[in-house]
């Protein structure tokens, strides 16, 4: 009997948190949208925290799997995942710290939009790396 993996159960709650993150800020940026962004900090500020906690179970859960996963390309590729995402939890993390003033979200500044592209870029390359562990090497497909 083969059991599912619970790693990529939880990893859709932070990608989809961190992406929309980054999608508010960045519709915070289009003039005429403020209007409709009302609160737009809060909600970017909302999902990085969200995404950023609900990234630990999904990382141990990852980390339980470590074991399973055999030596050569495949463990290789594994590290790069894990470099790759624990690279974007750090840069999200740091987007969320830097857009607060005490508990009080503030609107992205440069730099703080520049970690949340970044951010993104590291969450793209880890997810294609999650991908190819998946379809390539056949990795968590019971």
């Amino acid at each position: 009997m083969s059991r599912h993996p619970l790693h990529p159960a939880l990893v859709h709650f932070p990608v989809a948190c961190w992406s929309l993150g980054v999608a508010v800020d960045a519709a915070s940026l289009v003039p005429g949208l403020a209007p409709w962004l009302v609160g737009a900090q809060g909600w970017s500020a909302g999902l990085f925290a969200t995404g950023c906690l609900m990234a630990i179970p999904a990382m141990l859960a990852g980390m339980l799997e470590l074991p399973r996963i055999p030596e050569g390309p495949a463990l290789r590729e594994t590290w790069a995942h894990m470099a790759a995402m624990l690279t974007a939890f750090a840069l999200f993390g740091g987007r969320l710290l830097l857009g607060l003033d005490g508990l009080r979200p503030l609107p992205p500044g440069g730099f703080a939009l520049t970690l949340g592209g970044l951010g993104f870029a590291a969450l793209a390359a880890g997810g294609w790396l999650g991908g190819r562990l998946v379809y390539h090497h056949d990795i968590g497909r019971g």
